[in-house]
């Protein structure tokens, strides 16, 4: 593809640190990063956060300013015969004195045993791996690759950085917006520099002066206007779950297909239907909770846009089901306890005697052992000044 057949985006990525915006906590002026990249001693190291951040961009600035060989994968298309080949190139520029770094967009899409094929080659200093990912790698990355590897956690771009993303688009494309116009594109674009050029080369389209009804046309024909990190989002989400827990299946359909036709992560909308099977159904049908994490980890396998009517089983189940906050109410009631009374003392015949000194001390003396009471003993669990203290209705 040429220069100028690729999308503005890519077109204006910067390919110097002095170029790079955001993002400043990791490597701005006298950051450890920074240094590492300047100096190309860098580590193998994961970046995580939200779409259109810079991880791919800084991925590809190290890639200019290393000695290194830079290879680029995405994991959703490469696999187990790719990486053996890397492998077999990286063994050649090792014999040749030379480093390898890897960079693997969207490393949380490689299984384990993907991920585990990668691991001796970190450890062994081989391969330098720099991951991209925009799901936790807590959850996403096998805990031996992740321990050999820093994570650097990118946020999403500030509206100085923005805007100066904007602008340089603007004049790369020779067209002109007053401010209101750019704070709107601003507002829409979630901090996403990605989305925010996309929207800006369509509008351009449409004519060389762009104002605030161009940019939302531009938007609608890019994506549906819905922006996942202002009052829309949580307007959207609050619709969602009152519709579910008013058990209304229809209106909870509409608000789920506004949320994934608008581009929201098909996971995050998992989470919050298992927040709700916790909250708002709780112990009246305790099968929602198994249901909503099935449906978690069935999106997280089949991805979008396959999981749409997986989702959309999960608010029809949860809108139908019977309802119960009870659970809700009494965690929210030992919370406030806690909070009131600071860290009160476990009463002693509840501890574990594991010396002679807690032993003699009267750890778990008078403990009744509930079996040999038939579970029907006459014990006090709460500390002393929480006695008889009751969270659930009898």
């Amino acid at each position: 593809m040429s220069t100028f057949n690729k999308p503005l985006a890519d077109r204006l990525r910067p390919l110097k640190l002095e170029d790079f915006l955001g993002q400043e906590e990791i490597v701005g002026e006298n950051k450890l990063l920074r240094e590492a990249i300047e100096n190309d001693n860098i580590p193998s190291m994961i970046f995580w956060g939200p779409p259109g951040t810079g991880k791919t961009t800084l991925a590809l600035i190290i890639a200019q300013k290393t000695n290194s060989e830079f290879i680029k994968i995405s994991a959703v298309s490469s696999g187990l015969k790719d990486l053996r080949e890397i492998i077999e190139k990286a063994e050649i520029n090792h014999r040749l004195g030379k480093k390898t770094i890897l960079f693997i967009d969207e490393i949380h899409r490689w299984n384990k045993t993907q991920q585990d094929a990668l691991l001796p080659h970190i450890e062994s200093g081989l391969i330098i791996l720099i991951g991209a990912t925009t799901e936790n790698p807590s959850f996403e990355v096998q805990g031996a690759l992740l321990s050999r590897v820093r994570v650097f956690v990118f946020k999403q771009l500030d509206d100085k950085s923005m805007e100066k993303i904007i602008k340089r688009g603007m004049k790369s494309i020779f067209v002109r917006a007053n401010k209101k116009s750019i704070d709107f594109l601003i507002s829409i674009s979630n901090g996403d520099a990605r989305v925010a050029l996309n929207i800006l080369e369509y509008a351009s389209t449409q004519s060389k002066e762009i104002d605030i009804d161009i940019i939302k046309e531009a938007a609608q024909k890019t994506s549906l206007i819905y922006d996942k990190n202002g009052e829309e989002h949580y307007n959207i989400i609050s619709a969602l779950h009152k519709s579910m827990r008013g058990s209304d299946a229809n209106a909870a359909l509409y608000w789920l297909a506004r949320l994934v036709e608008g581009g929201e992560d098909p996971l995050y909308i998992a989470r919050r239907i298992i927040r709700f099977a916790a909250e708002d159904i709780g112990l009246a049908n305790s099968r929602a909770l198994d249901l909503a994490v099935n449906v978690y980890n069935a999106c997280h396998y089949i991805g979008y846009p396959e999981c749409d009517v997986i989702l959309a089983e999960a608010v029809v189940y949860m809108a139908k089901s019977k309802k119960s906050n009870e659970l809700y109410v009494a965690y929210n009631k030992a919370k406030e306890d806690i909070r009131k009374t600071g860290n009160l003392g476990v009463p002693l015949h509840l501890r574990n005697a594991t010396t002679k000194l807690m032993d003699e001390i009267g750890y778990g003396k008078g403990y009744k052992y509930s079996p040999d009471y038939n579970y029907e003993e006459n014990q006090e669990y709460m500390p002393e000044k929480l006695k008889n203290r009751k969270y659930f209705k009898d």
